[in-house]
């Protein structure tokens, strides 16, 4: 595992968003190795997803993040970047993102921003805090279909 090089956090998130979508394409959580991703993320890095969401919580470290992204794959079949604006770039960077997701199992799609704030310390990721603009349009579409008579 190689730690990345440049410092600045435009350059490292960019590396970043390129190792996730590798990872993504190898099978994604479950079917491709965290490792492609580690090297981005601090030892002690913490991920705050919302509580309400179906993986929300606090993940710590390299192994909360590869569980983070476990957990993310049992509801997420698709989930791609569609475009990112890079708000802010200092120490804690503002990147505004928007996705296009499918659920694993519903089949829903949905089209949704996220802005994070993501802050990097000597070339690695050590927080971040997404902000999902409706966490209950993401939880009614994950919620499994009720059946019906």
């Amino acid at each position: 595992m190689t730690t990345p090089s440049p410092t600045d956090s435009m350059t490292v998130l960019t590396r970043m968003y390129a190792a996730e979508a590798e990872y993504l394409a190898a099978g994604g959580p479950g079917g491709a190795s965290f490792d492609t991703l580690a090297p981005f993320f601090a030892p002690h890095v913490e991920l705050h997803q919302a509580d309400a969401l179906p993986y929300g919580g606090t993940w710590r470290g390299h192994e909360g993040m590869a569980r983070f992204f476990l957990a993310m794959g049992r509801f997420w079949e698709e989930f791609e970047l569609l475009e990112q604006e890079f708000l802010a770039t200092g120490k804690t960077a503002v990147v505004l993102t928007r996705v296009r997701a499918r659920v694993r199992a519903t089949g829903r799609e949905l089209r949704f921003p996220i802005l994070q704030t993501i802050t990097v310390e000597d070339g690695r990721i050590t927080e971040v805090h997404p902000f999902y603009w409706d966490t209950r349009a993401i939880v009614d579409a994950c919620a499994a279909p009720v059946p019906t008579d």
